[in-house]
């Protein structure tokens, strides 16, 4: 990757050329200045923009998705291959809960208010910058009354003083023409600018929505795990009420009630712990969605899903479905238009004023032909010297370039790095529930064998005190992983983009367009 060049590209040298010609003695000034301002409308210092390569992938698919299971059914992605997430993709997982909730937060989220009000200033700042083409109108109308002191001495007779009286009403134009380009270069990094914070913005609502689903998974996971503890309570007691009926018949030992009471115990300890996370995640979604954590609640409903099947496209389609590559590669081009920038200040500027009005001393003679008075004329401003101020600046908008275009690529690098990741974890997990699951059958009949071989009396409870454990174990561990195996589909289809896609992101002229009165609005 070149820098940009420090000395004047082409189209610079074609304008100082047109400077140096000279008009006719015949032509009046002012047509010489007006010939030179269409001389030079046309020319844009800087360099031309041109989208920087990126790491792009040429496999025809994501390697973690063509990936062959040994055994079993495990999560697979959506056929067809180039399917694509389109609009509100938490539909895919077919709970009417998840979209209320989805709904509500892009409309109350105060982090996606922030970045739309932040987008809405961006696009303010282009009606700033084009602001400049026009010129700039003042007045200052005034009235002053004044004597001159009577001391001074001007002739041989005597000086008494005057007392006078000036009623003006000016009125000032005065307007730079955009020559050489610097107007157009601002419009166009403002732009740009806006355009980085409309992809922001779609970014952060991404992040927000990706964030509810996974803590409205993370309640079910809590509700499956608070259903599982509650059963082993309910079967710890009636072991408690097996034991200590034996033991009080002189069959069994007391050692026995005391395991049995332990592990009830310490079931109902982790039953009652549950309730922790489930409140905290609960609490969260109630900020997401604009609530107070004191007014929302979440039903409980044990419920544990399998993912359905994502369509993940092709890798060659990621770099147009995720908003944070669009905001990247839009702040290069914002960054090209500050070097157009830096390049116009190598250039002089040229101001044309006129002034006038009307000035008399009393008002009635105020705005008599007599009373006018007028002014007008070019003026150019260059810099000769400033210690190279302007050649260092351009260094260091071109250090920053290059610098946006790392960025760029590494945000791509990332892209493709969370989509194989969450693809791998997804698949995997997958896998693991089959296996997690056939743990938890084994544990259920390692129980009930145990169970029979203590009523017998073969075996003393602490085996069953043992077989109680290890099933409760395989069983928070089985729904652990369904909550994983749901929030790594969320983070999946986050990585891809969710149903975004370059074609909704604003063009330069939709977003210099005047938004809505009602989108200012503040918010009381």
């Amino acid at each position: 990757m070149k820098s940009v060049p420090m000395e004047l590209v082409p189209r610079e040298r074609l304008c100082m050329k047109r400077m140096a010609l000279k008009s006719p003695p015949s032509i009046h000034p002012a047509l010489c200045v007006l010939a030179l301002c269409c001389a030079l409308a046309g020319c844009t210092p800087g360099p031309k923009y041109h989208k920087p390569s990126a790491p792009v992938a040429t496999a025809p698919s994501y390697k973690e998705s063509t990936v062959n299971f040994q055994d079993g059914d495990g999560w697979k992605v959506a056929n067809p291959q180039d399917a694509m997430l389109h609009g509100k993709w938490w539909e895919i997982f077919n709970d009417p809960e998840l979209n209320s909730l989805e709904d509500q937060l892009d409309i109350n989220n105060q982090n996606i208010k922030v970045y739309f009000e932040n987008y809405m200033a961006a696009r303010a700042m282009i009606r700033e910058a084009r602001a400049q083409y026009w010129p700039t109108i003042t007045t200052g109308p005034s009235w002053t009354r004044s004597k001159s002191s009577g001391n001074l001495q001007h002739s041989s007779q005597a000086n008494t003083g005057s007392t006078s009286s000036t009623w003006s009403f000016p009125l000032d134009v005065s307007w730079q023409p955009d020559l050489f380009g610097k107007i157009r270069n601002e419009v166009r990094e403002a732009q740009f600018g806006a355009q980085v914070s409309a992809a922001d913005l779609e970014n952060e609502r991404l992040s927000e929505q990706a964030s509810l689903a996974e803590y409205f998974y993370e309640i079910r996971g809590q509700d499956a795990l608070q259903k599982i503890l509650n059963d082993t309570v309910e079967a710890d007691k009636k072991s408690l009420e097996l034991t200590q009926s034996q033991y009080d018949t002189g069959i069994g030992d007391y050692i026995a009630v005391v395991e049995a009471k332990t592990t009830l115990k310490s079931a109902e300890s982790e039953a009652l712990n549950l309730g922790v996370a489930r409140a905290q995640f609960e609490h969260a979604i109630a900020m997401l969605i604009g609530k107070p954590a004191t007014d929302f609640s979440i039903p409980v409903k044990p419920l544990l899903v399998v993912p359905p099947p994502i369509p993940v496209g092709v890798p060659s389609q990621l770099l147009e479905r995720r908003p944070d590559i669009a905001s990247a590669e839009r702040t290069i081009a914002e960054a090209n238009a500050t070097i157009g920038i830096g390049y116009g200040a190598f250039f002089p500027t040229v101001t044309l004023s006129a002034a006038g009005g009307f000035e008399a001393s009393t008002l009635a003679n105020a705005f008599t032909w007599p009373s006018r008075v007028w002014s007008i004329g070019p003026s150019l401003s260059q810099t000769l010297f400033n210690g190279g101020l302007y050649r260092y600046q351009l260094q260091q908008y071109s250090a920053q370039y290059n610098a946006d275009v790392a960025t760029y690529r590494q945000t791509v690098l990332t892209a493709f790095q969370q989509v194989e990741d969450y693809l791998a974890a997804t698949r995997i997990l997958s896998q693991q529930i089959l296996k997690q699951q056939e743990a938890v059958d084994a544990a259920q009949v390692y129980l009930t064998l145990e169970m029979g071989r203590y009523e017998q009396g073969i075996d003393p409870y602490l085996n069953v005190a043992i077989a109680q454990v290890t099933l409760l174990s395989n069983q928070q561990s089985l729904a652990t992983l369904h909550v994983q195996e749901s929030t790594a589909a969320v983070e999946l289809i986050q990585a891809l983009g969710g149903g975004w896609d370059i074609t909704q992101l604003p063009t330069p002229a939709q977003v210099s367009q005047k938004p809505n009165k009602g989108d200012y609005t503040l918010q009381r």
